[in-house]
């Protein structure tokens, strides 16, 4: 299997669709694509030629298969190697683990515009608008209810690393650049992730590489 991802300290849905693939616990090689370097353009031809994604990050390359978007990449190594690598057992802790992930997928628009993903910064005063700060306090609460009813067996969301874990990692690292308050409980979780030897393993290649993207180094704010 071959993963094509974007610079790791930019690009959360690389992260997601990289953290999925390491989930399943399969071989693969990792080809990088610097999003918007001087030769972005062609970069977004040759990746359109693999799949229909738009010149977008992350895709997964199995033999013929080929897939773009990191919950389908998600869905597609869970039918590989069985769908309990990546989702809670329970009826009632899968059903509120697929909602999460779809949200997140689907939602949270202003959180991301106002601070997107930057693994390297830190700010130690950031004004967030308030359509962020509702991403946000939705956020937490869907964090606590499912740490409350599901956490018990672990300290990730669902007790076990899982996919819902991995489609809010780039979230926490959102939380950690832009100095987001946040209750005890959600610390202890987001150090729980952080300190995940896969998102170790990102975090120290973030920071070794040599690219800056100046539109995410100062975005805009609210």
């Amino acid at each position: 299997m071959k993963l094509i991802i974007g610079n790791k300290n930019y690009s959360s849905w690389s992260l997601r669709g990289w953290l999925a693939v390491k989930q399943s616990g399969l071989a693969f090689e990792e080809i990088q694509v610097p999003l918007y370097g001087d030769d972005w353009d062609e970069q977004k031809k040759r990746i359109g030629e693999i799949a229909p994604s738009q010149g977008k990050v992350p895709i997964l390359w199995d033999g013929e298969a080929v897939v773009w978007d990191s919950v389908a990449i998600i869905e597609y190594l869970a039918d590989k190697v069985g769908r309990d690598r990546f989702w809670p057992k329970s009826d009632d802790a899968r059903a509120m683990a697929r909602s999460m992930v779809a949200e997140m997928h689907s939602s949270y628009f202003a959180l991301r515009r106002e601070c997107p993903m930057n693994v390297r910064r830190r700010f130690e005063q950031w004004d967030i608008g308030e359509e962020a700060r509702a991403d946000i306090v939705r956020i937490l609460t869907l964090w606590a209810e499912a740490r409350a009813r599901f956490g018990k067996g672990g300290p990730y969301l669902f007790g076990s690393f899982c996919a819902a874990d991995i489609i809010y990692a780039p979230v926490v690292s959102r939380f950690l650049t832009y100095n987001v308050p946040v209750p005890g409980f959600a610390a202890t979780y987001m150090e729980a992730v952080w300190e995940h030897e896969w998102l170790q393993q990102w975090i120290e290649a973030a920071e070794a590489e040599e690219w800056t993207i100046e539109q995410y180094e100062m975005p805009v704010r609210a």
